[in-house]
């Protein structure tokens, strides 16, 4: 079976759910207007990212949302791993890693020179499960962000 498949308008009823879900597990305060805003130009093609759903397309059971940039370090293109969620239901199956893993290949192919993500510092299982991907984290660097609207 394939694991992921690129998320178009259509699958809109499908993914924002599995968004509000994520959300409300992550403590975000998000309703369903800013979620539906957010996710429209990924399901719309923009070329700032995309969203991949995990499992099967009918009755996906989590989502891959990606999002690029442009690095100077890294000498061209990079994406960030947005936002990755799989049902609580189905986790610890392989599921997540073989998105992340497809995600990753297809990346590369397509000449994106690094994938970078955010993880809280105190939550070991995501920490575990991203080194399972081949993440690793910079030595004397943190991600750090400025909220302009």
């Amino acid at each position: 079976m394939k694991t992921l498949h690129l998320a178009t308008p259509d699958d809109a009823e499908k993914l924002l759910p599995l968004v509000a879900a994520f959300h409300a597990e992550q403590g975000f305060e998000t309703d369903l207007e800013h979620r539906a805003a957010a996710i429209a130009p990924l399901l719309e093609g923009t070329p700032h990212g995309a969203v991949w759903l995990i499992g099967p397309r009918k009755a996906p059971v989590g989502y891959i949302a990606i999002t690029f940039g442009w690095s100077v370090e890294y000498g061209g293109l990079d994406a960030i791993v947005d936002e990755v969620y799989i049902r609580p239901a189905v986790r610890r199956r392989g599921m997540g890693s073989e998105a992340l893993n497809e995600i990753a290949k297809a990346l590369r192919e397509a000449d994106v020179r690094a994938l970078h993500l955010e993880v809280a510092r105190d939550d070991e299982d995501a920490q575990r499960f991203y080194a399972r991907g081949r993440f690793k984290p910079r030595d004397g660097y943190m991600f750090m962000s400025r909220v302009l609207r």
